[in-house]
């Protein structure tokens, strides 16, 4: 008789695991690889946590830098923190030890937090292509626009929409019976990898597993994409070669957030969803790059690009030291 998801029946391949415990597999024909892959794992969620309380600290003690744009800076290095802690410490754990049990309701419970963090991570993303085109295109109302009031009601906006667009999923899940396999071929508990193992009717599942990707990835790919043709629009009718260069400038590390977030979130939507002749590795692996890279990159990329984040890193871990350094524009 099929069970639901936490009387889930034992695998053959794992007979001593417990009916309610899922296993997760890691990268299937790369097992020979796992310690090697675990080292750039350990580098990225290194500087993923570095680099984001860095961030974290320093806009915290520079009041020069509680503008908008920071404030939405800190907010994404926040969600990149939450969704790597979400993450990291179990696949490591594959990766070192091959200990991939998990119980059912911690898959569902990092399967929500995993994909919910993602969702809120581009509503930040979208708001931060809101605050370019605020400030470029209407430069004088900048202040009265984005107040601390409307930056607050943003991050509770990012938040709710993350949360509620997610929520239905686990109890989807729930309802679905496992009546051959709980082997989750996967390096997390992936959506689309557990409704795969399920038996029965997965449509509803699959239906709105599709549409709250559409909602987040599509809306906000496109809202992003439209502030950015008004912005280019903008910059255009401006007489001053450098005006105009300066303007951009102002967009250049947003752009390469942008790229680095979704660009590995679409191939990797694709690949799973139509890429079905695309090896199983290389699908867990487009996965674990959406989620390892953006968080280990968007700060680096934002203290490189941004003189302000530059200024005052020197400053900050050169204060106890007396140390006065000019640096480079």
């Amino acid at each position: 008789m099929p069970r639901t998801f936490v009387q889930t029946m034992e695998s053959p391949n794992h007979t001593n695991l417990d009916p309610s415990v899922f296993f997760l597999l890691g990268i299937p024909g790369l097992e020979q690889f796992h310690l090697w892959l675990s080292l750039p794992v350990c580098c990225l969620s290194t500087a993923t946590v570095v680099g984001n309380i860095t961030i974290l600290v320093v806009v915290a003690t520079e009041p020069a830098l509680h503008k908008p744009v920071y404030l939405f800076l800190c907010m994404l290095s926040t969600i990149d923190l939450a969704a790597s802690f979400s993450t990291v410490p179990k696949l490591l754990a594959i990766l070192w030890c091959a200990a991939g049990h998990i119980s059912a309701s911690a898959c569902l419970a990092q399967m929500f937090f995993i994909h919910a963090f993602c969702m809120m991570e581009s509503t930040v993303l979208l708001a931060m292509a809101f605050d370019r085109y605020v400030a470029i295109c209407h430069p004088l109302r900048y202040a009265t626009i984005l107040t601390d009031t409307i930056i607050a009601r943003i991050g509770v906006v990012a938040m709710v929409r993350g949360s509620m667009l997610m929520l239905p999923c686990p109890f989807l899940i729930g309802r679905l019976s496992f009546c051959q396999s709980h082997v989750i071929p996967h390096t997390y508990c992936e959506h689309m990898a557990v409704v795969k193992l399920a038996c029965g009717d997965t449509r509803p599942n699959r239906v709105y597993g599709l549409t709250a990707a559409l909602l987040v990835i599509g809306v906000d790919l496109f809202c992003i994409g439209l502030s950015y043709v008004f912005i280019a629009r903008s910059v255009l009718r401006l007489s001053s070669h450098e005006a105009r260069s300066k303007a951009l400038g102002t967009c250049g590390s947003h752009v390469c957030v942008i790229l680095i977030s979704y660009t590995p979130a679409l191939f990797s939507f694709f690949t799973h969803r139509f890429g079905h002749h695309v090896p199983l590795h290389i699908h867990i692996l487009l996965a674990n790059v959406y989620l390892l890279f953006p968080p280990a990159l968007n700060p680096i990329v934002y203290g490189v690009k941004t003189k302000e984040i530059r200024e005052k890193v020197v400053r900050v871990f050169q204060r106890g030291q007396g140390i006065g350094v000019k640096v480079p524009e």
